[in-house]
């Protein structure tokens, strides 16, 4: 009976062992059709090529050394060694699983060592394609690539090697010891020869790797985190270095002494040596440094750090890419004077009171249409030329939604009628209707607007299905559903045209996907025919990291119509944490705040970044394509050159593609976070962090956050620039002491981000970081006290709470601020939105501040009027918006105010100024100031008295609005 179940179980197995290849073979085989579909098979081959080759190499090179070592340490022992009654026990249990043992220990060692060589493909590829920086270390004078590309791929060398070596070794002196070569009798220790020889030059082995280690190991005290910073301080330079160097020597003199032992036979003078390589170790590695940094270093930290801080400083700005940043002193003004606005006309027009962050739900009531469409909580911004001005939008993608199909969720529909998304929606930044919706450029099913003609449908978005099938034979009759009745009528069908996915025009085919998604029905359904494709890993993201696994990818991509296509835009970077003397950052946390927190990546610390390249996808057929767009990066070169087929040059962009990159947040968010220690230049003031910086928290948050305010991307003119242009800006306020921060503004950073519209070519000033920088005594209030403001004026409460009646909630937008009349203005929409579940957020107000003065009106541009006097002298790009009556109800536009309460307003604001100037004159005993500001007091008095007399509105205060001070 026995011997027949032994074929059973044999024939078992085998069909288990034949079932998993395959299923392993499945896999395998769909992502070479997957990247061979979308041009990328090359990727796919030499990363694979990489890591077999590589498998193989770790595996022999763990496996064979400690082969060879126990099977030498095995044929040489004792033939007739005397053994105690222990041993001898352990040699009956271990003598039957000796040959098992003997073949098996290194087999076993060598798969974990491949799988873990396998691993490091990409330091490999990059170690024998490595491109020069061109720049060199301040500590060693070595070229920034030695230590990006060379450094960590000889230390991961010498680590396994120093494995192996420790490991072949241990195996060695418990084969000997089980065989009675070596022996303890007693105290006597008792070593055969040819133990003593092989142990001997083990051990020389180890310690000559140790050595080599240790030397190495002072190349890293420059891109090692210090207490200070990051690179060898003056402790590191006159204390660690030196004691690294010198125990490098002493474990390779140890190293030669025993390797003499296994010639001489002698073990004292090894000993010795060790136990002095321990002791140099502890009074060499760690006593010293620490005697140098508490009574030479500490008492005089600030002058001898100096240049080691100096060079930190220098290194960061370079590797995060702010090196050429423009720093401006700007005296922000304060005072509201009337006409501010003239020279920035340009700007103000621009302003966007849309938030991205808000509207989404209006876009949701007004353009879904379906509710298995659906469109992302956060929209994305972006500018458009619209009768030859450029127009700042807020856009968005019509995506599928198969949850919103409820009991009609089969796997026909799921996978075959409801494939593709539809539409791209835009709405004008700066505008908004007579009720506060947004103004549509661009809308509906079919989609109609002033964007040029393009491809509406969406196969490949943020939120497609796992996957569609799609495709038919010509002749046939569509069953996609492409958009719904009420467009032109009936439902609309369609059939994908393009080349988007794997064909499944064979059983093979169609039976590895089945087994890659377990739907049998891809194999079963006549639905799929021979003309069929499968489209799946949909997500832009996704696609462009799985085409360039060397990339990390900003958080956020966005859609653009560029060639009569909708294209997904995506920013990749090249990063590295071993940039020498550069300071080291947390990817995650840098990156995050009230837009969405990250998690930390596996990858997280970085001192380096570029934003090397451009990726785009095409939402209809999913092509990607990598432009090269920082060609200067010496990462990009090198990888480059390993997949040399995969990037195209800069020069195949096209003008309107090129006219929709921008400068991306992740990289900008990066900068802004090493700029806030980093703007200071001067050693001594680094030091002691006197004027260190860090990025508000938001202030629409409630206030038990600490989420940080994200940056915005407005069109705006800087100081220093000859025109508005696409940006990206963030402000800062002082870095918090304890429980205490003072929430002034100190500095304002915005970048460039229009890169032109020629073809191939970058706009000159793309990239241009600029830098206002406050003066101290300038108390500017920054966006927390500017909300507070907002929050506690009564004015403003008052009328908020008529906003509030009717169950209504306000909701608080962006908190925008923009360098105009030579301040800061402060704008901020405010969104009225009811309770009911098919409300959405409408633009009813909109809050303003100019130093510590307000406005709050039913548009921008009546607001702005009002904080200036009366006369803004430019407009707002909502001029047109008809104020809204009193009493209405939020949702139909409700407001407070007309053309008369907007001059009360202006006259109130007046009066408030008056009076403070009159208080500041007193003070300094200034009595023509004094006269001159009592004077003008009286003559707006004179026109308040006017204004009521004529009756035309009930002024809604008798005194000036109650302002709050900016906190010290």
């Amino acid at each position: 009976m026995p011997r027949r179940r032994a074929p059973i179980a044999i024939t078992i197995g085998i069909v288990g062992a034949l079932v998993v290849a395959f299923f392993v073979f499945a896999g395998i085989y769909a992502d070479v059709l997957w990247y061979q579909q979308l041009g990328f098979v090359e990727v796919l081959a030499t990363e694979w090529i990489a890591r077999v080759v590589l498998f193989v190499i770790g595996f022999l090179a763990m496996a064979l050394p400690v082969w060879i070592s126990i099977q030498v340490a095995y044929r040489t022992r004792p033939v007739y060694a005397k053994l105690n009654s222990q041993l001898d026990r352990y040699q009956e249990i271990f003598e039957p699983l000796r040959r098992l043992a003997m073949y098996g220990i290194p087999i076993v060692l060598g798969v974990f060592a491949g799988v873990s060589t396998a691993s490091r493909w990409d330091s490999v590829l990059v170690w024998l394609n490595r491109t020069p920086f061109g720049t060199k270390d301040a500590q060693f004078g070595l070229d920034v690539g030695f230590y990006v590309f060379e450094l960590p791929f000889y230390r991961s060398i010498v680590g396994f090697a120093s494995a192996v070596v420790l490991l072949s070794g241990l195996l060695v002196i418990a084969t000997n010891y089980l065989y009675g070569a070596i022996r303890v009798n007693g105290r006597e220790l008792v070593v055969s020869k040819a133990a003593r020889i092989q142990i001997a030059i083990t051990a020389g082995v180890y310690l000559l790797l140790q050595a080599v280690s240790i030397w190495l190991d002072q190349y890293a005290t420059v891109t090692e985190v210090g207490s200070l910073i990051t690179g060898a301080s003056y402790t590191d330079v006159n204390a660690t270095i030196p004691g690294r160097q010198i125990l490098s020597v002493i474990a390779a003199v140890v190293a030669v002494l025993f390797l003499i032992t296994a010639i001489l036979g002698r073990w004292r003078l090894p000993l010795i040596g060790a136990v002095l390589l321990i002791v140099s170790s502890l009074l060499i590695g760690s006593l010293y440094p620490w005697v140098v940094q508490r009574f030479q270093v500490d008492p005089s930290a600030r002058a001898l750090e100096s240049p080691y801080i100096t060079r930190n400083i220098e290194a960061t700005r370079d590797a995060f890419g702010v090196a050429d940043i423009e720093e401006i002193p700007y005296e922000a003004k304060t005072d509201a004077e009337p006409g501010a606005l003239r020279s920035d006309a340009e700007t103000t027009a621009s302003i966007r009171l849309m938030d991205p962050a808000v509207i989404s739900p209006a876009f949701r009531q007004l353009e879904q249409f379906r509710q298995y469409y659906q469109f992302p909580e956060t929209l994305d911004v972006d500018r458009y030329q619209i009768d030859g001005t450029t127009q700042d939008t807020v856009v968005a993608i019509r995506d599928l939604n198969l949850e919103g199909l409820g009991d009609a969720q089969t796997w026909f529909n799921n996978h075959l009628v409801y494939t593709h998304g539809y539409g791209l929606v835009a709405a004008a930044g700066n505008q908004r209707s007579s009720d506060g919706q947004p103004v549509f450029i661009q809308s509906g099913i079919p989609s109609t607007g002033d964007l040029p003609e393009f491809e509406p449908r969406v196969y490949f978005g943020e939120n497609s299905p796992e996957y569609s099938i799609v495709g038919a034979p010509e002749g046939e009759k569509p069953i996609e559903l492409d958009f719904p009745a009420g467009g032109e009528g009936n439902p609309q069908q369609t059939t994908f045209q393009g080349d988007g996915g794997p064909k499944l025009d064979n059983l093979f085919t169609k039976l590895v996907y089945a087994l890659k998604f377990q739907s049998e029905q891809i194999f079963l359904s006549d639905q799929v025919s021979n003309d069929s494709q499968i489209l799946y890993d949909r997500s832009p993201i996704e696609r462009v990291q799985k085409v360039a696994p060397f990339l990390t990818l900003d958080s956020d991509t966005y859609p653009s119509v560029v060639d009569g296509r909708i294209v997904w835009i995506v920013d990749g970077y090249t990063l590295s944490d071993q940039y020498p003397y550069s300071n080291k950052v947390s990817y995650s946390e840098a990156i995050s705040d009230s837009e969405g927190v990250q998690q930390p990546l596996a990858f997280d610390e970085v001192n380096y970044i570029r934003n090397s390249v451009k990726a785009t996808v095409d939402a209809y057929d999913g092509t990607v394509k990598l432009y090269a767009w920082d060609t200067e990066d010496p990462i990009l070169k090198t990888w480059d050159k390993i997949f040399p087929e995969a990037i195209q040059p800069m020069s195949k962009m096209s003008g309107e593609l090129m006219s929709h990159v921008r400068y991306p947040a992740d990289l900008f968010k990066m900068q802004r976070a090493v700029l806030g220690r980093y703007h200071v230049t001067e050693a001594d003031a680094f030091y002691s962090r006197e004027d260190a910086w860090t990025t508000p928290k938001d202030p629409t948050q409630p206030s038990t956050t600490s989420l940080l305010q994200p940056p915005y991307y407005l069109t705006m003119q800087m100081p220093g620039q000859e025109a508005p242009t696409y940006s990206i800006y963030s402000t800062f306020i002082p870095e918090a002491r304890g429980t205490q921060s003072r929430n002034v503004l100190r500095g304002y950073l915005a970048v460039d981000s229009n890169a032109g519209s020629e073809d191939g070519t970058r706009a000159d000033g793309y990239g241009k970081l600029r830098l206002l920088a406050l003066p101290e005594d300038d108390n500017v209030p920054g966006p927390g006290q500017v909300q507070n403001t907002f929050n506690s004026d009564p004015t403003v409460s008052q009328s908020l709470n008529l906003l509030k009646q009717g169950q209504s909630d306000v909701i608080n937008g962006n908190l925008l601020t923009v360098p105009v009349g030579g301040g800061l203005l402060y704008v901020q929409p405010v969104y009225v939105r009811s309770t009911g579940e098919t409300s959405y957020p409408v633009l009813q107000k909109v809050l303003v501040a100019f130093g510590d003065q307000i406005a709050f009106q039913d548009t921008l541009d009546e607001a702005l009027n009002v904080l200036f006097g009366g006369d803004s002298g430019a407009a707002a790009g909502d001029e047109e918006v008809q104020p809204t009556e009193p009493g209405t109800t939020p949702d139909t536009g409700g407001g407070t105010g007309g053309t008369t309460d907007t001059e009360l307003q202006s006259l109130l604001n007046r009066a408030r100024q008056a009076l403070e100037d009159k208080q500041q004159a007193l003070q300094d005993g200034d009595w023509a100031a004094y006269g001159k500001a009592d004077a003008e007091l009286a003559e707006i008095i004179s026109e308040l008295i006017v204004l009521a007399d004529e009756g035309s509105t009930e002024a809604p205060s008798t005194e000036p609005p109650a302002t709050e001070a900016p906190q010290g």
